[in-house]
């Protein structure tokens, strides 16, 4: 504590108590509690704190203390509080143990020059400890989406520029893979620097690329999107960058604006990056390197003010190996890379994601928001969903449209998988700690039950076969991570709290 001359002898010793006192409340009440020094080593930890050091992947507490702590502490901000000297009060943290609320305090020396820093953990597993909360704000949050939507939509009636359709709150989830992108995307929208989503098609790149427009400095700018796949090859130049007045035979006398240019003090995002012809790569490349463009049939370079959003479901570094794609392009626009996770990464989140597409569904059918059974929800749970969140939706879509009653059963939605592809009877076992779904043979000898055919599992109902499935998931998870609870919940993605559940449920009652 530093230090006051002017404060009389009695007040400066009680301040000095008081620092002791506080910084001894919050080594014992708090989750945990770290110290770095200047060079951001990790120099203590307390007792609460060395709970995490196994799902951090530390078996010895020398093996953590001692060390760089952006080495040893995914995602740790610690850095930024000892070059800002400003604290970080509140936070989120998401790693390999789980989701904490943090907070983060820089310390001084007597003559008030930071020579560390302190973070605490206020919350263990904060996407359980925090649910209520989270999830009052996420209605509210809902509620002002559906408000700008509106007033978005009034605006393209009225012929104003166009906004952004979501939020970050439209991003629904609270997994730890959830909350981690939507940290990074967050802290994307404090930056003008160009974003690339990457993740398979249906996981929500699109909704994330409106939420960090809406969230940045440029929210009240237009958000003008281009889906590269979507347009011929022949006119995307023209898509891009505009066409002067009477550029050629037929074009039109007024000329038309690219996308760079109605995008000028907003976001453009680029969707399917991937499949951009290589012959219009160096084009782009140069417009967002010089930030000028030049409309087909002018020479006249006009220069725009736009952050590039792109986005791809494709493999970049393999198309830049195999030459198809620019190498000095995919830097360009790989500055802020976001991963986005699909949803077997993040399976305890489907019944939320269920609960908001339901209320679309009903929004856009007149029918009353559809009602899972607990089978049929066990069922979409464990499905492997290649097609991510669009899938889902089109499976519970189907089912409510087949249904004489708001409620689905089990048998439905079994008939819907069937259709498209997936057998009744294979329910994929929920991802292990690899984070990938098991090929059929393996999934037969982690359940015991998944390989047989049908006629041998069907005289059990499907509840107890899904049950059984999910238990010996767990079971094999909890070996692979040596019991650790914290490890087996993050690779199946399911909070604590649902893990001790599903334990308790099964009577397991080991302290593995």
């Amino acid at each position: 504590m530093q230090a006051n001359d002017s404060l009389p002898r009695d007040a400066q010793r009680i301040l000095e108590l008081a620092a002791g006192s506080m910084f001894g409340l919050f080594a014992s009440a708090s989750e945990g509690m770290l110290l770095v020094d200047r060079q951001a080593r990790v120099v203590w930890i307390n007792e609460q704190y060395k709970r995490f050091l196994p799902a951090l992947g530390f078996e010895r507490e020398e093996d953590f203390v001692g060390h760089p702590v952006s080495q040893v502490v995914q995602n740790t901000q610690m850095h930024q509080v000892l070059e800002t000297g400003k604290p970080i009060l509140i936070d989120l943290l998401t790693n390999r143990a789980g989701t904490f609320l943090v907070s983060r305090i820089p310390l001084r020396d007597a003559q008030g020059q930071v020579i560390g820093a302190l973070g605490i953990v206020l919350f263990d597993h904060a996407e359980t400890n925090l649910r209520p909360l989270m999830e009052k704000f996420s209605l509210l949050q809902r509620d002002l989406d559906d408000a700008r939507r509106e007033l978005a939509a009034q605006r393209l009636r009225q012929g104003t520029q166009r906004q952004s359709k979501y939020t970050f709150a439209s991003f629904i989830g609270m997994s730890p893979a959830a909350v981690e992108v939507k940290r990074q995307a967050r802290r994307a929208a404090q930056s003008s620097s160009p974003v690339l989503l990457l993740g398979e098609t249906g996981t929500g790149k699109e909704l994330l690329a409106h939420a960090v427009h809406a969230a940045s400095k440029r929210a009240a700018g237009p958000f003008i999107s281009v889906n590269i796949a979507a347009v011929p090859d022949t006119l995307l130049e023209t898509e891009f960058f505009g066409v002067a007045p009477g550029a050629y035979t037929g074009a039109d006398r007024k000329g038309r604006d690219g996308k760079f240019r109605l995008a000028d003090g907003g976001t453009l995002f680029l969707d399917e990056i991937g499949d951009m012809p290589v012959g219009l790569q160096s084009k782009l490349l140069r417009a967002l390197q010089e930030g000028e463009i030049e409309p087909l049939g002018s020479n006249k370079l006009i220069p725009f003010d736009a952050r590039v959003i792109a986005a791809t479901s494709r493999d970049l570094p393999r198309l830049v190996r195999e030459g198809s794609f620019r190498e000095d392009l995919f830097y360009r626009l790989n500055v802020l890379p976001i991963r986005v996770p699909p949803l077997r990464e993040r399976r305890g989140d489907i019944a939320a994601l269920l609960e908001a597409l339901g209320e679309d569904v009903a929004l856009r059918s007149g029918l009353p928001p559809p009602e899972l059974s607990a089978g049929a929800l066990a069922l979409l749970e464990a499905q492997s969903w290649r097609g991510n969140t669009r899938e889902l939706r089109n499976v519970l879509e189907q089912a409510a449209m087949r249904s004489d009653t708001s409620r689905i059963e089990t048998e439905q939605i079994q008939a819907v998988l069937r259709e498209s592809g997936v057998e009744a009877w294979e329910v994929p076992v929920p991802v292990a700690a690899t984070g990938a779904v098991p090929r059929q043979a393996d999934a037969g000898k982690l359940a015991g039950v998944a390989s047989k055919p049908p006629h041998e599992t069907a005289h059990r109902p499907l509840s107890s076969q899904v049950a059984d499935l999910e238990q010996q998931a767990i079971q094999a998870t909890l070996q692979a991570h040596r019991g650790n609870k914290a490890a087996t919940a993050k690779a199946l993605g399911i909070s604590r709290a649902t893990l001790y559940a599903r334990l308790k449920m099964s009577g397991n009652k080991t302290n593995v």
